[in-house]
């Protein structure tokens, strides 16, 4: 426990100095959030009759969090492994369980402000978001959804050994996937083809999940098949996660 504390509390420090990290993970996807609804204020979706706003909040809250969880773990494991930090952990009796938990907290934490502060701008009067009764089901869905990219980010931190490759495997798989899941677009607008194709990644299943748990759109059922989609994924990254696993560039 005090190896999990010490690697938290270092995690927390290096998170808050680090202005550049508190920029995009929190003010940058905000942007996206600001420019499209203001893009498309007042305006609703033909196929829905929802506001564009209902599936902006949910679509980018939903890639911001995912981003956040991919790109903070998946850097720092690259950096502690070529500074030899976690040759040296491994030498310790600290586990492999403790390196990724104080990550994952670290990660929780961020996902929770990065909620806070998006339903907040959305909720005002510029923008309109009505939040829906069943609001409080995003809770169990941010966690499943952060669960599920930060093994994804374990996965990358791997095998990338450089800062260059890290943002470039991550860029790869996260914005084609914040366009084909509908972050930024409906997806009740993309033809029937690219609707299947976003079946086989995890942001859909976050993106709908939590817009079905924001906006009312469905019902609970709607955000359990969401939640079991994330599960199923969490599921296989983690296998692929500790079976790739390096603490040095050698092993």
């Amino acid at each position: 426990m005090s190896a999990y504390a010490a690697l938290t509390a270092a995690g927390y420090r290096a998170q808050v100095r680090d202005r550049t990290t508190l920029f995009f993970t929190f003010a940058f996807p905000l942007l996206f959030l600001v420019v499209f609804g203001l893009i498309f204020r007042g305006r609703a979706v033909e196929q829905s009759g929802l506001s564009y706003m209902s599936y902006t909040a949910a679509g980018v809250l939903s890639w911001g969090v995912a981003n956040a969880a991919v790109f903070g773990i998946a850097f720092t494991l690259m950096q502690w492994r070529s500074d030899d930090i976690l040759r040296l952990i491994r030498m310790s009796p600290t586990p492999l369980s403790a390196v990724i938990g104080s990550r994952y907290v670290l990660a929780l934490a961020v996902g929770l402000v990065q909620s806070l502060l998006f339903v907040g701008v959305a909720k005002l009067p510029l923008f309109g978001l009505e939040p829906a009764s069943g609001w409080p089901l995003l809770i169990p869905v941010m966690v499943l959804g952060i669960t599920t990219f930060l093994l994804l980010g374990v996965i990358i931190g791997s095998f990338a050994d450089t800062p260059e490759s890290v943002a470039a495997v991550a860029n790869f798989l996260m914005l084609p996937m914040a366009f084909l899941s509908g972050s930024f677009f409906p997806l009740d607008a993309m033809p029937t083809w690219l609707q299947k194709i976003s079946l086989v990644m995890p942001l859909r299943y976050l993106n709908d999940a939590v817009s079905h748990a924001l906006t009312g759109r469905g019902d609970g059922s709607d955000v359990a098949v969401g939640c079991a989609g994330l599960a199923v994924f969490a599921l296989v990254l983690g296998v692929i996660a500790v079976r790739t696993f390096r603490w040095t560039r050698s092993s």
